[in-house]
Order: structure tokens, then C-alpha cells, then sequence
């Protein structure tokens, strides 16, 4: 029985990495194994594995988050912080019955949060 997904993003730059998601999006370590990361917010858990070829631009790594409240509150916090979070795209209500926003984080990787209308 599946309990749950876990992504594997890519990182090439540990700093960077760590600076965007734990200062800037909040989330908190969970294990440094030097090649290979592990970060939480809240039920999210996210494993970081070192790509120092990648190239951003060319990136085609994206993960959905799901929100279960309080998106525009989030939202509103990342665009007016600062620093602001860099590549932070609109708050838009789709017609599959989420509002989302997107995040590019300095990987390349495409972050969408979103939370059920």
C-alpha cells in the first residue's frame, strides 16, 4: 500500500538551495547528507539530490503543493517579503477548481502551490 510521494528535486548549489527554501519559503532541515538534502513544511517533505550540471533554463523538474488553507495569505506574505521571492508568479483561479500561484526556485525547478477553491 502507497502511504504517501516524496519528490526528488535536483540542486545545484547547496547554498542557494537552502537559502531560497529555508529562508524565503520556510521550510526547515531535516537531514544534511552533504550530496543529498531533506526539508519539511508542515506534511511537506522534500528530498534534494546534487545536480551541479543542470542547467536551469533546460530544467523540466516541477512538483504541485497542495494547500489546504489560506493560499492567498501565503501569497500575499511571499510577494510583499523581503526580499521578495525571486520568479514568483500570479495568483490565478483555474477552471479545475484551484487557485495557484507558481515559483521558480534557482534550480529551474517549477513549484505550483495551490489550494482547492
Amino acid at each position: 500500500m502507497i502511504t504517501c510521494a516524496i519528490p526528488k528535486l535536483p540542486f545545484i548549489d547547496k547554498r542557494k538551495t537552502l537559502d531560497f527554501y529555508l529562508a524565503l519559503l520556510g521550510f526547515t532541515m531535516g537531514a544534511d547528507y552533504g550530496d543529498y538534502l531533506i526539508l519539511n513544511r508542515d506534511a511537506a517533505e522534500l528530498h534534494f539530490f546534487a545536480y551541479p550540471t543542470l542547467v536551469p533554463a533546460k530544467s523540466d523538474f516541477m512538483i504541485y503543493l497542495r494547500i489546504d488553507a489560506g493560499i492567498e495569505t501565503l501569497y500575499q506574505q511571499w510577494a510583499t517579503a523581503n526580499p521578495a521571492i525571486p520568479r514568483l508568479g500570479k495568483l490565478e483561479r483555474k477552471p479545475w477548481g484551484q487557485i495557484e500561484f507558481p515559483v521558480i526556485d534557482p534550480n529551474g525547478t517549477l513549484l505550483t502551490f495551490g489550494q482547492g477553491v
